[in-house]
């Protein structure tokens, strides 16, 4: 027997710290009358959320035609059906830049998406939308990051299936929904490069094995890597796997479709050295690697053989006149 939240406090405070959302792992359960079987039938009764549509409330191991469902945190998890969506109203800093992660996973074999977004917003149309097809964790489930602008100091943090399938229950699971106040950086005279050692990003979870994924054509003010503009990316943290210095480090993980680039403001004529650091992250992914870079029109292709054991580094520089890297 768990014991049961039968209110919950109101935190008025703006969010400064990097964690779970209040009931962000789904642990505290919406009472037995306000469910039918799975589906919960009040739009307040899984403790600080809001629902609308067909909703349900997953127990790990519970079956799902042949598939068990196995939740990554706790016991407990949110399956969104067609059309359906969960919000939590947060109190967030005016003008503050955060960054959102949540595991996902995919309950059926069609491809699925859950677009992210806050309400109310300046910009109309303006959301994520994550695609969960390609699943790159050994569990079945991975963590993405989305970033935004606080327009607002109360928003809406917004979860939603727009899919419609033929089994209203064929949508995607959702867990630990993290946020993060991000800081962003400046450029310095020892690097042109803002947030060049990838130390400012996205929360990751403490109980990740895979880091955190930063889905395809991101906008860029919604990137959760700030200072680079975003194809589909895994940010990795030395916690769980091997970094050569500082906290964080970036793996490029949907092949040749997969690259961060950033603007640099140069002076016609001066000399500029570009140096970054390949090698692999520990994770026991082998194999041959290529990682080919790009700075105005100078182009350089690094070759690495992964071992997937780390942690051999190669150092590379390149010196250009003028760059977009």
């Amino acid at each position: 027997v768990r014991d049961r939240i039968q209110s919950v406090p109101i935190d008025n405070n703006p969010i400064h710290f990097s964690g779970l959302l209040p009931n962000g792992n789904f642990e505290y359960d919406p009472k037995q009358s306000e469910l039918k079987g799975t589906v919960v039938t009040n739009p307040h009764a899984i403790p600080y959320w809001e629902i609308s549509g067909l909703v349900e409330y997953i127990k790990s191991g519970q079956k799902q035609g042949d598939m068990l469902l196995v939740v990554p945190e706790g016991g407990f998890a949110v399956k969104l059906g067609n059309q359906a969506l969960i919000k939590q109203r947060l109190k967030v800093t005016k003008g503050g830049f955060y960054s959102t992660t949540f595991s996902v996973a995919r309950t059926c074999g069609q491809e699925g998406k859950l677009n992210v977004s806050i309400n109310p917003n300046l910009e109309e149309r303006d959301w994520g939308i994550m695609p969960i097809q390609t699943v790159y964790s050994s569990n079945g489930w991975d963590s993405y990051a989305w970033g935004f602008n606080a327009d607002f100091d109360d928003t809406e943090l917004v979860f939603h299936n727009p899919r419609v399938e033929e089994d209203p229950a064929c949508g995607p699971l959702i867990d630990s929904v993290a946020l993060k106040l991000l800081d962003p950086p400046t450029r310095t005279r020892a690097n042109l490069l803002k947030n060049g050692n990838f130390e400012e990003g996205p929360y990751v979870l403490p109980n990740t094995s895979s880091g955190v994924l930063i889905p395809l054509h991101i906008e860029d003010d919604h990137s959760p890597l700030p200072g680079w503009m975003i194809e589909p990316l895994n940010t990795m943290d030395s916690k769980h796997f091997f970094v050569p210095e500082g906290r964080r480090a970036i793996e490029l993980v949907a092949g040749k479709e997969s690259a961060l680039a950033q603007v640099v403001f140069t002076k016609p004529g001066k000399l500029y050295a570009l140096t970054f650091s390949v090698g692999d992250s520990n994770n026991a992914c082998e194999g041959s690697l290529i990682v080919e870079q790009f700075a105005g029109k100078d182009t350089l292709k690094v070759p690495y053989q992964s071992k997937g054991k780390g942690p051999v580094i190669d150092d590379v520089k390149l010196s250009v006149r003028k760059v977009r890297v």
